[in-house]
């Protein structure tokens, strides 16, 4: 037999298998004593009490070998737990009516009725244990009225007891068995909250994840394809233009490999590194022929804050390359304020109506960005007249120098 861990065990099976040893000693001791009492009574005779012993004897296989498998189970074989304590019973009542010293094994046989059965069936064998070894006794010895009385009240108030005492057992394992399911629904509810916490984060990452791909490697890449086409155009008639646009793209691809390392490795984006925020605008902006303006008391902020608004004027970059014509000219706003930071993009397009359109993945992903951060994204647009994106978010005191 495999033995049970109780590190990955079910709750309570080890714990019940520890404590019905317990049982078990008890079950012993009870039975020597028995036995001892049958065997050194004065009366009746020995034979008699020998006679008497032989049976009790029989109850420790038929115990060990049959019984405790059965108590072990806590009554969910019914069947065979019927059978256990209608055997024990039987071979229990031929020395309780030859020496009235075995009534002793009541003791522990009674204990054992409860535990196999229902409360109804446990009360029948409760009260054959009680109360025919008295009768029995009672008929066979032709015993006197003083004896007979003292015994039976006796039978009596141990009947009234085990029934009381069995009610109380039987309330106590329900009340266990619900706890133990309680408990299992409570295991089972945590590991399946902590399936849905790591699919949940699992899905965020996920998010996550294609949210930077869009904003560095896919802007990148769509660049390149751009410029590609710039410079397959100016090939044979501006060939300047054309070594200018190659150079770009060499710039946009190293560009996007310290993108994809700096994603991999979880770090800041490649423009963030070891400079500040005016920085790094301005390293995009270049790529891009774009002027910044940088307005009010700039200082270090919070890397998660810098990260939003790099990504948010990347994705509106991206968006004015897209769709508007290379000479489109884009001016960035960055403005620090007490309490807020805002960037703003604004082209000369030609603009679109933003109710006419649905929102892409890149500015569905900018408004879900500043979200995480508790700012706000917005896109003012008309057609013929240019399109400006404004970030807000917000910076506590503290993250300004």
């Amino acid at each position: 037999m495999t033995p049970v861990n109780p590190r990955t065990a079910p709750r309570g099976v080890d714990v019940w298998a520890r404590t019905f040893r317990l049982w078990d000693t008890y079950f012993a001791i009870v039975w020597l004593a028995t036995l001892m009492f049958v065997l050194g009574t004065a009366q009746p005779a020995w034979p008699v009490r020998v006679a008497a012993g032989c049976p009790l004897a029989l109850l420790v296989p038929w115990y060990v070998v049959y019984g405790r498998p059965v108590l072990m189970t806590e009554g969910t074989a019914e069947r065979r737990a019927v059978t256990y304590i209608a055997g024990a019973v039987a071979v229990y009542l031929m020395p309780g009516v030859l020496v009235g010293e075995t009534r002793l094994m009541a003791f522990a046989l009674v204990p054992q009725c409860f535990i196999a059965l229902r409360y109804r069936r446990a009360m029948v064998a409760v009260t054959v244990i009680n109360l025919a070894p008295v009768a029995g006794w009672a008929l066979l010895w032709d015993v006197g009225g003083q004896d007979l009385f003292f015994n039976s009240v006796f039978a009596v108030v141990t009947l009234v007891f085990s029934a009381a005492f069995g009610g109380w057992t039987i309330r106590i394992m329900d009340q266990s068995q619900e706890r133990a399911e309680l408990i299992a629904e409570l295991d089972a509810s945590r590991e399946e909250v902590a399936q849905l916490s790591a699919d949940r984060g699992a899905l965020a990452e996920r998010e996550r994840m294609s949210r930077e791909i869009h904003d560095t490697l896919a802007q990148g890449f769509t660049s390149v394809l751009m410029l590609v086409q710039a410079v397959d155009a100016e090939l044979t008639d501006d060939v300047p233009q054309a070594r200018r646009h190659l150079r770009l793209m060499a710039d946009t691809a190293r560009q996007n490999l310290a993108e994809a390392r700096a994603l991999v490795a979880g770090g800041a984006p490649a423009d963030l590194d070891g400079a500040s925020l005016p920085d790094a605008l301005r390293r995009l902006a270049s790529r891009h022929d774009a002027k910044v303006h940088v307005s009010g008391a700039a200082g270090p902020l919070a890397p998660g804050l810098e990260v939003v608004a790099l990504r948010g004027c990347q994705e509106a970059l991206a968006n004015v390359r897209k769709h508007a014509a290379p000479d489109t000219a884009v001016h960035i706003e960055l403005t620090y304020t007490a309490g807020e930071l805002s960037i703003s993009i604004r082209d000369s397009g030609p603009g679109f109506d933003p109710g006419a359109t649905t929102d892409g993945f890149g500015l569905r992903g900018l408004r879900a960005r500043a979200a995480e951060v508790g700012g706000t994204a917005t896109v003012d647009s008309s057609p013929g007249a240019g399109t400006t994106v404004t970030v807000r978010l917000p910076v506590p005191e503290r993250t300004l120098s």
